[in-house]
């Protein structure tokens, strides 16, 4: 971190005041509203916030890391937990993490799910070929029955409850990621390949209530690649908290058959972070992704019907009917337009639900206050949790979006969100977050792993 940044960083007051969380909502609100609208690469705004503390003296340099970059300080949690997914069933699931084991820099991860709804997923992660170089992940989860949402139409437009829910029996994920790292992890590149199948049982209404029973449901799979990198110039690669971090990435799944659309989506994550006092930090995100159309997939509807095996005709009331035939005018869409990641969940729009905004387009514009109450080594042992804590964090965020169909119709309509969240980081390099956020439609609360606003 340059002396600059620094000095100027600890003019600011110890106590942002009783009145932060208000002030920073409608600022952002004005500010991004104005940027949004704009047609230029938000880039500029990023950089004018890492650019200008530097610019007060005449230091170019990137921030230092605060320590190393590959810890092997081991850190296990296990944690029972209830489950109730509406419509689909209850029971209760067990997740487990085990990080750094046996002194190396490889974590392991799994979950087990019984009850009405049962499944598996095991996982390892940073198994390093080439020590400090080359980094290997490993995933593999599989299910009975997955739970999908399908709102009637794509974009910004749908009210809370205008969707569906698919039924995706013998759901079965598999997928590997290889990083190549360098100076420090200040630079990779990575490359991933994903596999996925499974088979469309049900449409259910918002209530859970069947909609359409599929006679013989098709098998349905695909394969997906990535290709990024990223270009890391903050102070610490797992809990940054001064400079700026940017990664591109391209994502495709080429097409089974003459029916699927033959696309490819890029993505643009950037990130600036502008230290407040000696430990506390105020981020801006960017996230853009776009899809590109080679090739149209199908859109007539009988075609398409009958590859899913949707028989709506045979469906005699008709508000269920016409449920059961926005999802195949969801299906046409995404063969013309082609589909990027959705917006919603626990990482962009935390109040909205998972996959909640989709289309071929999207633009997301989000800041960030991560406030540290305490920095300091103290080792915990609950007996379903080991590790070192070494920072507690509030947090307080504001996030806006648009996505669209049509690139000119992007930024035509935002939502956003905002709340506040309480964040624990640990020596292993787990950080265990909680976060509670509000907005249009509601209030939706998520406890995980990782930081948002994440590529990976």
């Amino acid at each position: 971190m340059s002396s600059c940044v620094l000095s100027q960083a600890r003019r600011l007051p110890d106590d942002i005041g009783a009145d932060l969380k208000k002030y920073f909502i409608q600022y952002f609100r004005k500010t991004l509203v104005r940027t949004a609208k704009m047609r230029m690469v938000p880039f500029v705004v990023l950089l004018i916030v890492t650019v200008a503390g530097n610019a007060w003296c005449e230091e170019t340099s990137y921030p230092e890391r605060r320590k190393p970059q590959f810890q092997t300080d081991p850190g296990y949690y296990l944690f029972p937990s209830p489950y109730s997914i509406p419509g689909i069933g209850a029971g209760g699931a067990l997740i487990g993490l085990a990080n750094n084991i046996a002194g190396t820099h490889t974590d392991a991860f799994g979950f087990l799910l019984g009850g009405e709804v049962r499944g598996l997923g095991l996982g390892l992660a940073d198994v390093h070929l080439v020590p400090k170089t080359l980094i290997l992940d490993l995933f593999n989860q599989n299910f009975n029955a997955i739970t999908a949402t399908s709102f009637r139409q794509r974009g910004m437009e749908t009210g809370k409850h205008d969707y569906s829910l698919m039924e995706l029996g013998n759901f079965w994920f598999v997928g590997e990621r290889l990083t190549a790292t360098f100076a420090d992890r200040r630079f990779e590149i990575y490359g991933g390949n994903y596999n996925i199948k499974s088979t469309l049982d049900k449409i259910r209404d918002n209530n859970g209530n069947v909609i359409l029973d599929i006679d013989d449901p098709r098998p349905w799979r695909t394969k997906v690649y990535a290709l990024g990198t990223r270009i890391d110039l903050s102070d610490d690669y797992a809990d940054p908290r001064s400079g700026f971090r940017l990664d591109v990435s391209r994502w495709w799944s080429p097409p089974v058959n003459h029916i699927d659309a033959d696309f490819y989506n890029m993505e643009y994550n950037a990130t600036a972070y502008v230290p407040l006092g000696r430990i506390s930090t105020w981020l801006i995100n960017y996230f853009r992704s776009d899809a590109h159309v080679n090739r149209p997939g199908s859109t007539d509807r009988a075609t398409v019907a009958a590859e899913q095996n949707l028989n709506c005709s045979t469906i005699s009331d008709p508000a269920e009917r016409t449920e059961c035939e926005q999802v195949i005018d969801n299906i046409i869409a995404a063969n013309t337009y082609g589909t990027v990641s959705a917006l919603g969940g626990t990482s962009r729009m935390r109040s909205y639900p998972n996959d909640r905004f989709k289309g071929a387009h999207s633009v997301f514009y989000a800041t960030e206050i991560r406030w540290n109450l305490t920095e300091e080594a103290r080792p915990f042992d609950i007996f379903i949790a080991r590790d070192v804590r070494t920072a507690l964090q509030i947090a307080f965020f504001y996030e806006m979006a648009s996505v669209a169909d049509n690139r000119d119709d992007l930024r035509e309509v935002f939502r956003s969100s905002y709340g506040t969240g309480f964040r624990m980081v640990t020596a292993s390099g787990v950080v265990l977050r909680f976060d509670f956020a509000t907005g249009r439609e509601g209030i939706e609360t998520s406890i995980i792993f990782g930081y948002p606003w994440e590529s990976f």
